[in-house]
């Protein structure tokens, strides 16, 4: 018989499920949240209510379009954490019943794994060991990946994710939420060394991204006094110096980590892996110093159901399922 899975993801303001037959990805339907727009960032009581109201279409769609009746499953998967405690909870309330209803198996997925895991949905694929440079609005991490499911984080950020320093900026200079793509798109006009920002160096592999957020806070704030219309009269500028800042911090702590581990296989996952600046430096770098580079399609680097499929392929292979039990975890380590 085929190893048929259900996935849902809902760990922040994406509700999404996916269904995978014999590591084969059938679909990956996504439903993002707008409602958060108007606040500048994500309203978790708000993401909660979404996920309620969209997790049964969402799922209804992924079990039709993959011409697999739920007779057929043979597991249902869940993101189980790090994330929003009342998304998550929507997800795994939903996995149980509806595990327990049919008699499935559930598989619990750490998100921050099925980032990583994401590079095996399609061609290219690493091989293994290889780094991971995992990048999101809430997390960056630095992993060694030895197997499927055997991984080390080697390097993180100590306060701020990268993901969340471009947001901030960018709200800083006034970008509606989220601001992030907002600033890789200017960037792309800009001159990146139009404005000089700190570069935080923190011990060993870890990052900082907190530093720069105040030193935007500042320089914007005399700059302004000096030119009101500063902001937009500068907006590419500023823009692609603040993006050139953050890349050039993700780089330094890469490299290194290559260095010391002797590793030339890459890979960076997760939302801001998306970004074309620093997609074009890791380019670069690979061409430098003889890296393979691997990226999944966008909408495998967003928050997906996919690559919680992906992820509970792996862990279904290795007969690491959970009881009924299981409660989900806003934090939760790799």
């Amino acid at each position: 018989m085929k190893i048929n899975i259900l996935a849902i993801e809902s760990s922040c303001d994406e509700t999404s499920a996916a269904v995978i037959s014999d590591g084969k990805i059938l679909n990956n339907i996504i439903a993002t949240q707008s409602v958060h727009e108007k606040y500048g960032g994500v309203v978790p009581e708000l993401a909660s209510r979404a996920h309620q109201q969209h997790l049964i279409p969402v799922i209804h769609e992924a079990m039709q379009s993959s011409g697999i009746d739920k007779s057929q499953l043979s597991a249902i998967a869940f993101t189980k954490g790090p994330g929003l405690l009342g998304s998550l909870l929507v997800g795994v309330s939903f996995a149980k019943s509806f595990a327990y209803a049919l008699g499935l198996p559930l598989i619990e997925v750490n998100h921050m794994q099925a980032h990583i895991l994401a590079h095996f949905i399609e061609d290219p694929k690493p091989n293994f060991p290889f780094i991971c440079l995992t990048v999101s609005g809430g997390h960056t991490q630095l992993v060694l990946v030895n197997d499927f499911l055997t991984m080390e984080v080697i390097g993180e950020t100590t306060d701020d994710a990268v993901g969340e320093a471009f947001d901030k900026t960018a709200k800083l200079l006034g970008l509606p939420y989220p601001g992030g793509p907002l600033i890789d798109k200017y960037a792309k006009k800009g001159n990146p060394e139009a404005f000089p920002f700190p570069v935080s160096d923190m011990p060993g592999l870890n990052f900082s991204f907190s530093g720069i957020k105040t030193a935007v806070l500042y320089f914007l704030r005399d700059m302004v006094k000096e030119n009101p219309s500063f902001i937009e009269t500068n907006l590419a500028d500023i823009c692609a110096s603040i993006q050139f800042t953050l890349i050039k911090m993700l780089m330094q702590k890469l490299k290194k980590a290559a260095r010391e581990f002797q590793i030339k296989e890459i890979a960076i996952a997760g939302g801001v892996s998306a970004n074309s600046g620093l997609r074009n430096a890791l380019a670069v770098e690979a061409k430098n110093l003889g890296w393979n580079i691997y990226i999944p399609k966008f909408e495998y680097c967003t928050d997906n159901a996919a690559m919680i499929a992906m992820a509970a392929h792996y862990k279904y292979l290795n007969e690491e399922f959970s009881d009924l039990e299981v409660v989900p975890e806003a934090r939760m380590k790799l």
